[in-house]
């Protein structure tokens, strides 16, 4: 296993540990260590399913009803697989090393990508998931949100218990606007953020592509921890290439003292 540079790993280190208020921003690199496929590139879901189409929202506030019936089903007959590696996964040291930052103090919010709720399973509290949680229902009147699993789903679309409106899972869809309540504080926290932890992102997807440039804009120091370049490494302050499972646990270690 290849070392990390020692230089850009101890200027890695140095501003992190300087750091007053370090927010990090994952994408789904992180995940593919725990055998969840990325959306682009060689075995991605993109590359084998195709893009989804942005009229995907649309259609689903047209007919809610039949939408849920083909998700349903899809799920009884096991036609996706990668319903069933969600469901498998499990967090991996990455998940476990920001968990373990943020309760020692180091890591003050993360925001991620990733629908799969492992950030929650590791431990991680302050936490938002700019495109919702595929195991979470969202209403589309109040914003609620509930754990799919505690919402019996007794009549289709399944309608809210707080205020009767329609229910859909709460991952973003493809055209459906980011939900205002996420969007505003991710960009709070970008804003706010000495320096900015962007992990297994390609930085192209919007906006939150866009968060580690705010960071950027408003003075923050940006570390990228990612096996190859990204659309954001030009922009970086340090650039540790390898895996998350791999890179984040040694900086733990060398931050907090913590056995990798």
């Amino acid at each position: 296993m290849q070392d990390l540079p020692y230089q850009a790993l101890a200027k890695a280190v140095a501003a992190l540990k300087s750091a007053r208020y370090l927010v990090a921003l994952t994408g789904a690199g992180i995940s593919v260590e725990s055998g969840i496929a990325p959306f682009r590139g060689p075995g991605g879901l993109w590359t084998k399913y195709g893009e989804p189409s942005a009229q995907d929202y649309q259609r689903f506030l047209a007919d809610p009803k039949a939408w849920w019936e083909a998700r349903l089903e899809d799920e009884r007959s096991n036609r996706r697989p990668e319903f069933k590696a969600y469901d498998a996964a499990e967090p991996n040291p990455a998940h476990h090393a920001l968990a373990a930052l943020e309760t020692h103090g180091v890591l003050q919010h993360l925001i991620t990508q990733n629908v799969d709720g492992l950030h929650h399973r590791a431990g991680s509290q302050a936490l938002t998931e700019i495109h919702g949680n595929r195991y979470k229902l969202r209403c589309l009147e109040c914003g609620a949100r509930f754990p799919r699993q505690e919402l019996a789903v007794v009549e289709l679309p399944p309608r809210c218990p707080a205020c009767t409106g329609i229910l859909k899972l709460d991952t973003v869809m493809f055209g459906e606007p980011i939900p205002d309540d996420a969007l505003v504080r991710c960009r709070e926290e970008a804003a706010r953020a000495d320096c900015m932890l962007v992990v297994g992102t390609s930085a192209l997807v919007r906006p939150a592509a866009e968060l580690p440039l705010i960071a950027k804009h408003y003075g923050a120091c940006l570390i990228e921890v990612n096996p190859e370049d990204s659309a954001l490494t030009s922009s970086c302050d340090v650039a540790l290439r390898g895996a998350a499972g791999r890179v984040l646990p040694q900086l733990l270690g060398l931050i907090t003292g913590a056995p990798e």
